[in-house]
């Protein structure tokens, strides 16, 4: 798999700036990407040393427009953890 097509987009909320504030990166993944490919992945990209990588699915909230009920779609959300030193300059802005 390409590892620009691992990483889809960084997750901005609240929640986790104060996560990257510990050194903790919120990505949305391709759903047939593992573990490993994720922390190769942005050690690619973004040259640095991810120390470790959590993935969970984010299933689909139940949504309503006027007579027709149905789903969101079902997407995979990566959290990876860095050294101390260590920062993406993606989410800092430079």
């Amino acid at each position: 798999m390409i590892y620009e097509n691992i990483l889809i987009e960084p997750v901005l909320s609240e929640k986790t700036n104060q996560m990257r504030e510990e050194g903790k990166y919120t990505f949305k993944v391709d759903l047939s990407a593992t573990k490993i490919q994720v922390k190769e992945a942005v050690r690619k990209l973004f040259n640095v040393n991810p120390i470790s990588c959590t993935i969970m699915v984010v299933g689909g909230k139940p949504k309503r427009q006027r007579y027709k009920s149905g789903y969101t779609s079902t997407w995979k959300k990566a959290i990876v953890r860095l050294p101390k030193n260590e920062k993406i300059g993606l989410f800092d802005g430079v």
